[in-house]
Parts: structure tokens; C-alpha cells; sequence
């Protein structure tokens, strides 16, 4: 099996060497534009393996797709963070580009790959990469879900003493402050969040993880790398091997949860197939105000790609 990141920076170099650390597959491709960054990161991933003992291959590019042919999936990772004075509309159009180039180059050599989408702003991204490939909406999906219910659940591990292999937790619409958090279910150990902790306590977690993200930004002057680049390897690992792991991940919508042409995270079953099935939970009316909203907004954005087309 062989996946390729295309983008050596944080995120993409963590996420390749989570996949080499784990044996997830037999070669992972590292590809950036830089001259040679991706070729010495997967070096040094390389060069760890007698350590930390794992055979996965790890190969770097300098923007020669030829080496990523016969792809299993790929990660695209690809874009730049926003800059002072650089608006909504300049990071749409410019990371677009570049989602959109990677993309056209990935299907060239890797037609079946399935793909999968960590660049931001998260959800148009992947409305462009689908638009790109023509790919099933099954195969094109965007990474968000497991990152924010990561936090969300790091959180509440941290609040109520607990480890956090015992949390399970439910995020869903779009990535940042309109995510729809689902305390209803989130349990610890099968036992009702609601029961450990206060409401209070509760709604001040979810606050900090609708702004997870800009907490890390405030701390380090930059974005995560660490847990994005993890999630997006876990993701790799449930299709690769097929394991049928239920995340929340960013896909269209074609009718579910009474949403069209719409990228919004919802839980899915994934697998080799990619998204094998869209698990439609039954929202209160709380709920469904709150995805509602999150379409809207995540709607707006796609439009702004689209008047750019």
C-alpha cells in the first residue's frame, strides 16, 4: 500500500511519519514545492526507523508527481496560513490554486486514489479538490471532525480527571466557531458526559474548542501541527485498512440531514471503500438550528469560490 502528503511543512511531515511509526502502509511519498525540504524530511523519517523500529519507506519529491503514481490515498496539506491584511477572499483564491493544482497532478498519476483534505479554509477546500477530481463524493473528504473532537475530548479528559481513551465524543458542520457540538453524545466510559460534569463547565469547553485552533495560534504564533497531522493519519489508516472506524469527517451533503451541495462534517464509516456509509443522527430542533446555522456559513464561503470560478 502507498500514500502520498503533498505538503512536507507541520502538518504533512507529522502526518507522514505517524503513517511510518505505525506501519500503516508499505511507502509514503512526500511532496512539496521547496527544493528539497521534502526529500529531507522523509530522509530523516527514514533515518529514525532503526530507533523506533518500522520498514515503512518514506520517499520526498520536489514537485514530481511521477513518484506518488499508484497512490492509495493522498493527503493534501498544501496552502498558506493568512497573513496580516490578506482577507477571506485573498486565502480562498490562493490556496484554491494551489488545491486545485495538487489535485489535477494527483489524479494524473493516482486516478483511484482516495483524497483527503487538510488545507484551509477546510470546507471550500474540499468542495474544490471534488470539483477537481470528479471524483465520488465517497472519496473526497476533508480532515476537521476528528481534530476538533480530539480537543473537545483532551479537554474534558483534563476537566474531569479522566483518561482520555475512555471518551467518546460528536462534532459536527463546519470547521471553527459555528461546529455543532453534540453533548448529548459524548460519553465517558458509556456514562453520559452530562452526569460528570457541571453544564457550566461544559459550555466553557466547548467555547475553547470552537477556538481550539486560534488558542494554539495565540500560544505559538502559528497553527497546530501535532494533533492535525495525527488525525489526518488516522483517517489514512481507517481506509487502508479497512477498519470501519465511525469519525466525523468533511464531505458533501446530497439530501442528508435535509442538506444539499453543502461540505459539512458529519459522522461516516470509513473504510477502504472511503466514506462506505453517512450516519444520519436524529437532532433535536436545538441541534438541527445550530447545523443550520453552520450551513449557512460554510454555504457563503463556497459561494465566494464559486463567483471566482
Amino acid at each position: 500500500m502507498k500514500v502520498t502528503v503533498v505538503g512536507a511543512g507541520n502538518v504533512g511531515a507529522t502526518c507522514a511519519d505517524v503513517l511510518a511509526y505505525r506501519e500503516v502502509v508499505n511507502e509514503v511519498v512526500l511532496v512539496d514545492i521547496k527544493e528539497g525540504l521534502a526529500e529531507g524530511k522523509a530522509l530523516d523519517i527514514w533515518e529514525k526507523s532503526p530507533i523506533n523500529l518500522y520498514d515503512t519507506r518514506t520517499v520526498g519529491s520536489t514537485n514530481d508527481y511521477s513518484k506518488t503514481a499508484g497512490s492509495d490515498v493522498v493527503v493534501i496539506t498544501s496552502g498558506i496560513p493568512r497573513k496580516p491584511g490578506m482577507t477571506r477572499d485573498d486565502l480562498i483564491s490562493t490556496n484554491a490554486g494551489i488545491v486545485k493544482s495538487v489535485t489535477e497532478n494527483i489524479v494524473a498519476h493516482s486516478p483511484d486514489a482516495i483524497i483527503i483534505i487538510v488545507s484551509n479554509p477546510l470546507d471550500v477546500m474540499t468542495y474544490q479538490a471534488h470539483l477537481t477530481s470528479k471524483h465520488d463524493r465517497m472519496r473526497v473528504m476533508g480532515m476537521a471532525g476528528i481534530l476538533d473532537t480530539a480537543r473537545y475530548r483532551s479537554f474534558l479528559a483534563e476537566a474531569i480527571n479522566v483518561s482520555p481513551k475512555d471518551i467518546q465524543a460528536v462534532l459536527m458542520g463546519g470547521h471553527g466557531d459555528t461546529m455543532v457540538p453534540l453533548p448529548r453524545y459524548t460519553t465517558v466510559g458509556g456514562i453520559p458526559v452530562t452526569e460528570l460534569i457541571e453544564a457550566d463547565r461544559l459550555d466553557a469547553i466547548i467555547e475553547r474548542t470552537k477556538k481550539g485552533g486560534g488558542e494554539l495560534v495565540k500560544l505559538m504564533g502559528t497553527s497546530a501541527w501535532y494533533a492535525p497531522g495525527a488525525a489526518a493519519a488516522q483517517m489514512v489508516e481507517a481506509i487502508v485498512k479497512d477498519q470501519k472506524r465511525v469519525f466525523p469527517v468533511c464531505m458533501e451533503l446530497d439530501g442528508e440531514y435535509g442538506i444539499h451541495n453543502t461540505y459539512l462534517g458529519v459522522p461516516v464509516i470509513l473504510g477502504k471503500g472511503g466514506i462506505e456509509k453517512i450516519i444520519e443522527l436524529d437532532l433535536n430542533a436545538e441541534e438541527k438550528a445550530m447545523l443550520e446555522v453552520s450551513r449557512g456559513h460554510v454555504r457563503d464561503v463556497m459561494d465566494v469560490l464559486d463567483n471566482m470560478n
